[in-house]
Formats: structure tokens, C-alpha cells, sequence
């Protein structure tokens, strides 16, 4: 059977059970994993053996079609006695070009459909048609198809999860010079995902991908000369590479905002994910929609800025308008200002005229509307519908920088930067710059980098200008994978969920590192082995722990007092709790060495201070006031029956018991259950 129909037979099968109720769907999707199991891997080997028979039949009859067909045609030259070499070519290109370029020309209209389908689908149905345009496409041999099948396998997406084969067709993909496939084999050296452990190779499959134009592979490598992560840490390679990265991020924000993406941490709602608030929950968008019909101004506009940059898990639409409308009617200045701004960069729904976004951006701004007055400025500045004034550019912009307006307080740095319609001025510049950027406006963040790169205003700052440019280059369309990565782990598709953090934590960001560790601790994962576990996850919280999180700083002394993926270092446990404890606050570690100085774990044992530490977490956190009450109960205790004298005489006696080895390592938990158990005792007698 040919094995592009079986593909295209088990995406129809998933693209069926989306339809069904959640029962159902659990158990089809029960019943596929064990069909996926055992035919995946013989059927998509048997798609990828056929793709690569294909490519190496067809260069067999490349190299064998040449000489006959130069034969053939020398023959019949010497015949007419036509010795024109320029006429032999034209045959010889006459002959061949015609089979290859429509097989090229169908596999890149299958592979621009599918391409299309999926930026514009919404629905699981329409995404998994659209991987069916790119099977036919990778059929006929079309690398662009090939690598997004590739991925499909890698990612898991709709089930399609099989490394072994994923790596064979980037394997194959790697030596016709594809950049992303050179990324992907240098990701799975890295961890030793399907593939040996092997950081050099990783670091060789980097620079490839890089040199060939891999936005991810210069970002990795990045992170990895900034750090110190198997090279020497180089701040300069580092900027260079980041730099490369964040112009291109930088030339597609100009063009639009770009969409933020939710970074949801698992380590804060591992058992209730679906409240966080990163995410917005389907009931409550539902509630929202309900007061937006009711006339609620308030939410049509937060609905219509949500559906307009495609934010909290909301898909990007243009149903944006409809809000926005109902409130301006109701005389809503962001509303108008918000119906501006999308007639002015043009859409679906909203087509591009600068006389509306005039029209709307005058009528927020007669209200006193930042938004409003930054869109007039903004008209002026490029032109748009009305001749370029800087005089009057820069009038609007200052308004609306003076009611706070981030987009506003960029624009004016610029102005000032470039010297457009005002003198240079880079004082101001790096002023107005700075401004936005606490806004988190990544345009000005990205001058900001380039002001410290270069020492222009500013003292030069190479560790300032990477670290401003690490910052614009998360916003890239990878980080997408936030999402996805997110909904898989949700929906219990944990492989799926750890292999795309794992990218991400590759590339550098903090979040995707410790929810990795954050995975690997749980040992759900399949696709590493156990033994690799703790030790990887210990890498990821150290990487994450670096980068000023602190809960990965207390996880890292946790994995060291308990030995997980290292051996029990009591010394080097205390050393991250300190530094969790002085520098981020932590009451957990507080209260972790709080236990330590009273037993002196790794430290001389100090009651006093152990007293004083609890006392700390106590203070800091809500949450530690029970266990520090408990704990400062043993401890007084003890100390109580340590300075009566009858147990002093017994001293000796008492050290021959040896709590530890009689009753056990954790005999103070149960001292502390004792102490709780006489509590309740006093408390029911008290009330009687």
C-alpha cells in the first residue's frame, strides 16, 4: 500500500476523532496511541525509505540520462553535420527540464497551500488538512514540505510523535544542506534525545545552522557563549549573535507588534493549570462575551484588544472590530482610538484607508486619548493621508508620552536618535528609551541595546546591550511554542510538551528551562531515559537558577541534600538555600536552612540563629506560618529538655540511644507529632 495514503489515512482518523465528545475522544485517542505504536513506526519508515529511494533514484537517472542523452544528440548533430555546441544544450535542456520542473512546480503548490491552510486555519480540522497538502508535497520531493513534516514528527503534532523517524528524515534533510534540520539534530545532541549525548556534536550542528541562516541556531549559540555552556563564555561572540537575531526580529516589529505570548509557569499550578491566569479559561471567556452583548464598555474593549493581538490562548481574528464598534458607539476614546490603529495598518475586516484611521484617531484624541493622539502623531510622522509633518509628529507624540503612552515615549526617542524633524539628540533619545522600555516596548528596548553596543550616549555595555538583546529576541514566532507546549502538557501529552520547552530552554528562556526540570523531575516523560532524568533536570534548574529564579535556586539545594542526579552534598545544599534566602527571599529556603543550622547539616550547628531564620520565613510568607510553628515547637522543646538537669546527668545515656539509627532519620517529624497530639489533648480539655 502506498505509504502516502496510509499518512493521509491516519490524519483523516485524527481529524474524525476531533469531532467526537471528550469520552470518546479519550478512548479513540486511547485505542490510537496503541495503533500509532506499532504502525507509525513501520509506515512512516516505509515514507521516509520511499522519499529517500526517490531523491537517490532520481540522481542514479540523472547521472545516467546525461551521457546517453549527450550521445543521442551528438549523434544526431554529426548527422546533419551541425557542430553548434549552443544548439546542443538547448536540446539537452529542451529534454530534461520539462518532467522536473512540473513535479518541483506541483510539489511547491501543494506545499504554498498547505502553508496557507495552516496560518489561516483555526480549527484542528483545517490544521490537520493542511499537513495532508505537505505529505503530498514531501512526496514529490519538496524540502520545505519535508522539514514540516519532520517537525510534525518531532513535536508531535496531532499525534504524530516519533523521533526515530524524525531524525532519519532530518539526517536526510541535513546533507541537502537544510539549516532547520542542522538546528533540530543539534537540539537532539544536546540531550541526548534519540541520539547519542554528544555536546560537540551539538555545538558542530549549531554553527552549520547558524552559517546557513537559522534564526534559532544563532540565538542558541547566543545563550551558550553568554553563559559558558561547553564554549568559553565570550561576550562579544555572544553580541554578535544576538545582535544578527534581534535586527531580524526588530525589521518584523516595525512592521507590526508582534503578538505576546502567555509564558505559563508549571512549577506555580502543577495541579490546577486551567486557572492560571496566563490562560484565559473558556468558561469565563464565555461570562466575558455574555456582559459584552449586556453593554459592558469595559470588557467589549478588553475582549476587542484580546482577539486583536490574539492574547490569554485567544486566537488572532478580526471579530476585534465588532467590539471595538459596540463600545465607540457607547463612547469608548480607546475603542475609537483601537478602530484607528486597525484601519491604519489595514486587514480582513478593517481593509487599510488613512482617511478612516484619520477619522477615528481625531475622535479619540478630542477625548484626551493617548491612544488617539500617538495615531495622529504617528499619520503625520509617515504621511499617511496627510503630508509628513515632524512639527506636528512630535506635538502629538509628546502629548500622548506625557499620559504614559509606551508606543508614544519610543516614537519621541526616535525622533531624537535620528535627528527626524529635531536635532540629534541622545540624551533624550536614551531618556524617552528607557521610558518605553520599562513598558516592556520592544523597540525601544532593541535602541536601547544598540545605544549600549555601540557607546553611542551611553557608556558601551556589552553584557547590557546582550542582555536588551536576549530580551527582543524571545519575542520571536518560535516562542509560540509557549502555547502548544502548554495545551500538550494539559491535554497529557507530556512528550510532546517536553520536547518543545526543551527547545525554547535551549534557546535561553528561563521559563521553558524550569518547566523542562520541571517535567524530568516527574518522570513523566518517555522519551529520555530514567537514569537521565534527575541529572538533566538538575542542568535546567541550574541554567533557570542563573537567570534569577528563585525557586530553581531552592530546587538545586533540594536535588543536592537529597542526592537526586548528584551526590548528597549537605555543604553545597546550605550554599543555594543561603543564596535563595539573602538574595530572592525565599522562605522556603529560609526555613531549609533554618533545619540545617539546628541540626548542622553541612554547617556548625547554631540554635539561635536556626530560631531566627525561622522567624524569617515566618515574616515572609503567609504560608510558612504553620510549619514554622510546629518546627519552633520541637525546637524549644528539645532545647527545654536539654537544660533540665535530670536530663543532663543522662546525657551520656541519651547519646547511646542514637535517635537517629533507633527511631529513625526523621524521628524530630515525629517529636513534632507528639507535640501536636498533647496540643489537641490541652485544646478539647481547655473547651470542656
Amino acid at each position: 500500500m502506498n505509504p502516502l495514503a496510509l499518512l493521509v489515512e491516519i490524519l483523516i482518523i485524527i481529524e474524525v476523532t476531533t469531532k467526537n465528545s471528550e469520552a470518546e475522544r479519550y478512548n479513540r485517542k486511547q485505542k490510537e496511541v496503541n495503533v500509532t505504536t506499532q504502525v507509525s513506526v513501520s509506515k512512516v519508515k516505509q515514507f521516509l525509505s520511499h522519499l529517500l529511494e526517490q531523491g537517490k533514484a532520481n540522481k542514479i537517472a540523472n547521472k545516467r540520462e546525461n551521457p546517453l542523452e549527450k550521445k543521442k544528440h551528438q549523434h544526431k548533430l554529426k548527422i546533419k553535420g551541425i557542430q553548434n555546441k549552443n544548439l546542443l544544450k538547448r536540446n539537452q535542456n529542451y529534454f530534461k527540464k520539462p518532467a522536473k520542473k512540473s513535479i518541483t512546480d506541483k510539489g511547491d503548490e501543494l506545499f504554498k497551500m498547505g502553508n496557507k491552510i495552516l496560518q489561516e486555519s483555526k480549527s484542528q480540522k483545517q490544521k490537520t488538512e493542511a499537513y495532508t497538502f505537505f505529505t503530498r508535497a514531501a512526496d514529490m520531493g519538496n524540502l520545505k514540505a519535508m522539514e514540516k513534516m519532520a517537525d510534525a514528527l518531532l513535536f508531535g503534532s496531532f499525534g504524530m510523535q516519533n523521533i526515530t523517524a524524525a531524525i532519519q528524515l532530518y539526517e536526510s534533510l541535513a546533507k541537502e544542506g537544510s539549516y532547520k534540520a542542522q538546528n533540530a539534530l543539534g537540539f537532539l545532541s544536546s540531550y541526548g534525545i534519540g541520539m547519542e549525548y554528544d555536546q560537540a556534536k551539538a555545538l558542530i550542528y549549531y554553527t552549520f545552522g547558524s552559517a546557513g541562516g537559522s534564526m534559532m541556531s544563532q540565538m542558541i549559540l547566543g545563550y551558550r557563549y553568554l553563559s559558558g555552556i561547553n564554549v568559553l563564555q565570550n561576550c562579544e561572540v555572544a553580541l554578535n549573535h544576538y545582535k544578527k537575531v534581534a535586527d531580524y526580529i526588530a525589521d518584523k516589529l516595525e512592521k507590526s507588534e508582534g503578538i505576546p505570548v502567555e509564558k505559563v509557569r508549571l512549577t506555580e499550578r502543577p495541579e490546577n493549570l486551567s486557572s492560571n491566569s496566563e490562560i484565559l479559561d473558556w468558561d469565563i471567556y464565555q461570562y466575558y462575551k455574555f456582559l459584552a452583548e449586556r453593554g459592558d464598555v469595559q470588557i467589549q474593549v478588553s475582549l476587542g484588544q484580546l482577539h486583536l493581538i490574539g492574547r490569554k490562548g485567544l486566537d488572532q481574528d478580526y471579530s476585534a472590530l465588532y467590539y471595538f464598534l459596540k463600545a465607540a458607539k457607547a463612547g469608548s476614546a480607546n475603542a475609537m482610538a483601537f478602530i484607528g490603529k486597525m484601519y491604519l495598518e489595514g486587514n480582513a475586516a478593517a481593509p487599510q484607508n488613512n482617511a478612516t484611521a484619520f477619522k477615528y484617531f481625531s475622535m479619540a484624541a478630542s477625548k484626551g486619548n493617548a491612544i488617539g493622539l500617538h495615531g495622529l502623531g504617528l499619520l503625520y510622522f509617515h504621511g499617511k493621508g496627510v503630508p509628513v509633518n515632524y512639527g506636528e509628529a512630535l506635538k502629538y507624540f509628546q502629548k500622548a508620552a506625557e499620559k504614559g503612552w509606551p508606543n508614544a515615549q519610543f516614537h519621541l526617542g526616535f525622533m531624537y536618535y535620528s535627528g527626524s524633524g529635531v536635532w540629534k539628540d541622545y540624551k533624550l533619545a536614551f531618556k524617552y528609551f528607557y521610558l518605553a522600555s520599562q513598558s516592556g516596548q520592544p523597540l525601544a528596548i532593541y535602541y536601547l541595546a544598540e545605544m549600549y553596543a555601540t557607546g553611542t550616549g551611553v557608556l558601551r555595555s556589552c553584557r547590557t546591550a546582550v542582555e536588551l538583546y536576549k530580551g527582543v529576541c524571545e519575542l520571536g514566532h518560535w516562542a509560540e511554542k509557549f502555547l502548544t507546549a502548554y495545551f500538550a502538557y494539559k491535554d497529557g501529552d507530556v512528550d510532546s510538551s517536553l520536547i518543545q520547552y526543551a527547545l525554547l530552554a535551549e534557546m535561553g528562556y528561563e521559563v521553558a528551562q524550569s518547566n523542562s526540570a520541571f517535567i524530568l523531575e516527574s518522570k513523566k516523560a518517555k522519551i529520555l531515559g530514567k537514569e537521565k532524568m534527575y541529572p538533566m533536570a538538575l542542568l535546567l534548574w541550574n541554567r533557570a537558577a542563573i537567570q534569577g529564579n528563585a525557586f530553581a535556586r531552592v530546587k538545586i539545594g533540594d536535588y543536592h541534600y537529597y542526592g537526586y542526579g548528584t551526590k548528597k552534598d549537605y555543604e553545597t545544599a546550605a550554599t543555594h538555600y543561603s543564596i535563595a534566602a539573602d538574595k530572592h527571599h525565599s522562605a522556603q529556603a529560609m526555613f531549609n536552612l533554618a533545619y540545617m543550622y539546628e541540626h548542622g547539616l553541612g554547617i556548625a550547628q547554631d540554635i539561635h540563629l536556626a530560631r531566627r531564620l525561622y522567624d524569617m520565613a515566618a515574616q515572609t510568607s503567609p504560608d510558612a506560618h504553620i510549619p514554622v510553628f510546629f518546627a519552633l515547637m520541637k525546637l524549644e522543646t528539645m532545647h527545654f529538655l536539654q537544660d533540665i538537669l535530670f536530663f543532663n546527668q543522662f546525657t551520656t545515656k541519651w547519646k547511646w540511644l542514637k535517635l537517629d539509627s533507633t527511631i529513625g532519620p526523621y524521628w524530630d517529624l515525629l517529636v513534632i507529632g507528639l507535640i501536636v497530639v498533647v496540643l489537641i489533648f490541652l485544646l478539647r480539655n481547655h473547651h470542656r
